[in-house]
């Protein structure tokens, strides 16, 4: 099918297969280092004048995409247990790596294709007790309300909802029993976590990088992170993990982040997530203690902070209607009517949880402090409770194990927290974390995370390159290797431009390729916010690249793609839509002193949604307030213009 690009300076090529992901290089070649700033030295250095014929010799970047999930919890995580999951760490790099697996459920289950990395991020906090209170550990069994927590939890389902909401309760309220927090029994555990991971670390083929999750819950409000090392076991067995029963403060986080990286030498970060439950706490214009902040303060965010984790099953986190009215793709498995302890959110919270207001924030902020503490990129992950990294539409086996598939899933509470309750059917099935490395170790898949040259999908395996220059033109466009245009003359995802040259605008060559399995592609979208003179915040979405012959209507708006999804049988025809997409755009509303950020944004044909492949397999009616199809799509990390800098 003919793919129509957008703007004077794009280009129309259909795409085939090869164009993105190219050979990779071999451990023994030196590494041109990735500053995400364009350095003309080493663009040199990395694009010398060839002397060999093969195109492919002496590359030294990132050449190929990997596909992972860096949040993930097993039957370890105390909530997990709750909801009835039984599969442990073995199962869930299993099931990562490929091999077929029994879910809690009973029932077997297989990805469409293997994962290449696996962070599995039990919460810190109470890791693994449950199993040994279940078991009826002695010791445990002396504290009444772990006893009476036990007896509910084997009373049934009633019971087990009832120990989840106090259980969230204690945590949230800093109530929680003492021998929850067993020094010995956390060693153990922990050290048994570390061994597991280790065992199934084959550098080149599956890489399991070791992580846990801090649950803060603080007001109950979700100031959750993913915490991921760069290093083997030997460092990380060396300090326990940090939690919410420590503090629930995340700058306390950063401070034990801090300290293991002095007493190891290793590295380590975190990833913040669900900020659409966070009651406006994410992403606050002050400290925890409610306190201006400071350089410094913003300094140690953007060090431990560099990533956002946008996209998972309790919702998608990009953007939101209300903030965003004139972007008719921002209401997008919106979840944002309570805080994960379950009081009601408010719309004025929404420009403090949501990815976008974050970063037009952060240009602002920067301004201020010196410092942009928001300047994040993005991940997908899933956030599953099952051990199972499952979020393809036809594949979804859901959050907890007590929504694994059944005809009753749809209606059946995700959560019931005080007053609110979140139904089945309103689960996401995203997402997942495409990271541009140079190899498949955790050295490398860590450093491409802590550069961002990294991208969230919401389930889809869509490839996607994003990047940004002075001098990209038309021709760039024209190749099946657009990465040697754009990191010859510019940055990647997740880099830096600085200090316009007199005359020039920012030009972005931007690239998609289809999941091979998934829908079609619908646009190339370029998003941008920027702050003015007088300091106000602003933001625009581009359409810059598309499929067919549509044209852009006279309110600039591109007609809908169309949408041949069969909700009935659950299927749909790619006979609509673009195999692949390729452009160089250029910002028509460039003006040099005023600070930016863009990043890309990939959008599918329609196709059908999990809701749909349940209504077929099980013979179900849905309800008219249920959805039956989505727009997948892909969401880069930002490229940044900072003026005056350089």
């Amino acid at each position: 099918m003919e793919t129509k690009i957008s703007a004077t300076t794009a280009t129309t090529l259909l795409l085939a297969g090869a164009l993105l992901i190219v050979p990779t290089i071999s451990q023994s070649e030196t590494l041109i280092p990735d500053k995400g700033v364009y350095d003309d030295a080493i663009a040199k250095q990395a694009w010398s004048t060839r002397d060999t014929y093969s195109p492919y010799a002496k590359q030294a970047y990132a050449t190929q995409v990997f596909w992972g999930d860096t949040h993930l919890h097993t039957a370890l995580s105390v909530d997990a247990t709750i909801f009835g999951a039984t599969l442990g760490l073995e199962d869930a790099y299993r099931f990562a790596r490929g091999e077929e697996v029994r879910a809690s459920s009973g029932q077997r289950i297989k990805l469409s294709r293997p994962l290449d990395f696996l962070v599995v991020a039990d919460h810190a906090e109470a890791l693994g007790t449950m199993d040994e209170m279940l078991k009826g550990n002695p010791e445990m069994m002396k504290d009444p309300t772990l006893k009476r927590w036990r007896d509910l939890f084997n009373s049934g389902p009633a019971g087990a909802q009832e120990v989840y909401t106090e259980m969230n309760a204690a945590s949230t309220e800093g109530t929680a029993p003492e021998a929850l927090q067993d020094p010995k029994l956390f060693r153990t555990v922990w050290d048994n976590y570390i061994k597991t991971g280790d065992r199934f670390n084959e550098p080149g083929r599956f890489t399991a990088l070791l992580g846990y999750e801090y649950t803060s819950n603080y007001k109950t409000n979700n100031l959750h992170r993913v915490v991921i090392y760069r290093d083997s076991g030997e460092r990380v067995r060396q300090n326990l993990p940090f939690s919410a029963l420590d503090s629930e403060n995340p700058e306390d986080l950063w401070k034990s982040l801090q300290a293991y990286e002095t007493k190891t030498g290793g590295q380590v970060l975190a990833i913040p997530h669900n900020g659409n439950m966070s009651g406006g706490m994410m992403f606050a214009l002050s400290t925890f203690a409610g306190e201006p902040l400071t350089e410094a303060w913003a300094k140690e965010r953007a060090r431990w902070e560099p990533l956002y984790e946008i996209t998972q099953m309790k919702g998608d986190g990009e953007a939101h209607p209300m903030l965003s009215p004139n972007d008719e793709f921002a209401d997008y498995e919106t979840w944002d009517k309570m805080t994960i302890g379950g009081l009601p959110n408010s719309p004025e919270n929404y420009p403090f949880e949501y990815a976008r207001s974050a970063l037009k924030n952060g240009l602002a902020l920067e301004a201020k402090l010196g410092t942009n503490p928001f300047k994040f990129g993005f991940i997908g992950s899933t956030d599953s409770h099952t051990a199972l990294a499952a979020v393809e539409e036809d594949n979804f086996f859901g959050k907890h194990s007590g929504l694994e598939p059944s005809a009753e899933r749809m209606t059946s509470p995700v959560a019931k927290v005080r007053d609110q309750v979140v139904l089945g059917w309103e689960m996401s099935a995203s997402g997942y974390a495409g990271v541009w490395a140079t190899e498949n170790t955790r050295e490398a898949l860590w450093d491409a995370l802590k550069r961002k040259e990294v991208y969230a999908t919401t389930g889809p395996r869509i490839i996607v390159r994003f990047f940004g220059g002075w001098d990209f033109v038309e021709q760039d466009a024209h190749t099946r290797r657009p990465a040697q245009a754009g990191y010859a003359k510019g940055v990647p995802m997740g880099g830096d431009l600085t200090n316009a040259p007199k005359g020039k605008v920012p030009t972005f060559l931007v690239a998609a390729l289809k999941d091979p399995i998934g829908g079609n592609l619908d646009r190339y979208q370029i998003v941008k916010g920027w702050m003015d003179a007088e300091g106000k915040l602003h933001e625009k979405v581009y359409d810059v690249a598309w499929s067919s012959d549509r044209k852009p209507g006279k309110d600039g708006k591109l007609p809908a793609v169309g949408n041949t999804v069969d909700v009935k049988e659950a299927t749909w025809t790619n006979t609509i839509g673009a195999n692949e997409l390729i452009a160089v755009w250029k910002d028509p509303d460039f003006n040099p002193e005023q600070p930016a950020f863009y990043y890309g944004r990939v959008i599918e044909i329609p196709t059908p949604r999990w809701t749909a492949y349940d209504a077929k397999y099980y013979g179900l009616e849905m309800p008219p307030e249920v959805p039956v199809t989505t727009q997948e799509r892909a969401y880069t990390s930002p490229i940044w213009y900072t003026p005056g800098k350089g």
